[in-house]
């Protein structure tokens, strides 16, 4: 059986979004589990114990692991520690372009995650 030019037109489509839902799916389950339960108790610490705010703190580590990759994520939680230690030595983390633009990143998907999930 041999197929016509649009029905494999649409076969390549459906192939490509499959591919492109995976490679999404693999971005926003890169998380260890540690990792999101560790920022759903954090999470949780601060803003009641309570089934709701177990909802609400597992939607907004679910949307900034959909938006940062876990590796990012974790540079830029090593960044704003260091940042915090004090010293000569954590000024390069505080005043770097580099480290200052992988921390925008986390933070603008913490907004995100703030406005749809709180």
């Amino acid at each position: 059986m041999a197929l016509d030019g649009p029905t494999m037109l649409r076969l390549a489509f459906i192939v490509t979004l499959i591919g492109a839902t995976q490679a999404a799916a693999a971005v926003a389950n890169d998380y260890p589990t540690t990792a999101r339960v560790d920022y759903v108790v954090g999470c949780m610490a601060s803003n009641g114990h309570n089934q709701e705010m177990l909802e609400r703190c597992s939607c907004s580590i679910d949307t900034i692991a959909g938006l940062v990759p876990y590796k990012r994520y974790i540079q830029a939680e090593t960044i704003l520690r260091m940042g915090q230690v004090g010293g000569e030595k954590s000024v390069v983390f505080k005043t770097s372009a580099h480290f200052k633009a992988i921390v925008e990143d986390l933070k603008r998907a913490q907004i995100e995650a703030e406005l749809q999930c709180f």
